[in-house]
């Protein structure tokens, strides 16, 4: 279904705070509807994310960066951008969901690794923005939404 980015933002927020992550929801789910404007499952990871009960975990560096124990990255995104900004590169082990990562990166101006790779590095210098036209292209037209994936965040 073709679904506009306000009504993706909005319902993948009313999923997270059913799940009971209010001071998250706000993040999470304008992380959800910016990967999708850009062509990336933002719906479908934060499925999978709000169907596993670990959910937190308490950032703390070591002698390479951070291990994230498989916990999503759903979750994690705000912190990871916030310590990033603040300390600098990181390499990221144990990653789960690490396109969540991606919008952060984009607004912070910092380089991501490969998010498919199990343990990347976050941090560095962005030289551009790859997804602008993509996302201006998704606020005036909207973006197709599986309804499989619509109905289970419901």
């Amino acid at each position: 279904m073709k679904c506009h980015l306000d009504s993706i933002r909005a319902h993948a927020e009313s999923a997270v705070l059913r799940a009971g992550l209010d001071a998250q929801a706000a993040v999470i789910a304008e992380n959800a509807m910016w990967l999708e404007a850009v062509s990336y499952p933002g719906l479908q990871l934060l499925a999978e994310a709000l169907a596993d009960p670990l959910r937190s975990l308490k950032l703390e560096r070591d002698a390479i960066g951070f291990d994230l124990q498989n916990i999503s990255c759903v979750f994690l995104a705000g912190q990871l951008h916030a310590d990033v900004l603040a300390n600098g590169r990181a390499f990221l082990r144990n990653v789960r969901h690490g396109l969540y990562l991606v919008k952060g990166s984009v607004d912070g101006n910092y380089g991501i690794g490969c998010p498919i790779d199990p343990g990347f590095a976050l941090g560095g210098e962005r030289t551009k923005n790859p997804y602008t036209e993509k996302y201006q292209l998704a606020l005036q037209d909207g973006v197709e939404v599986a309804d499989s994936t619509w109905v289970s965040l419901q």
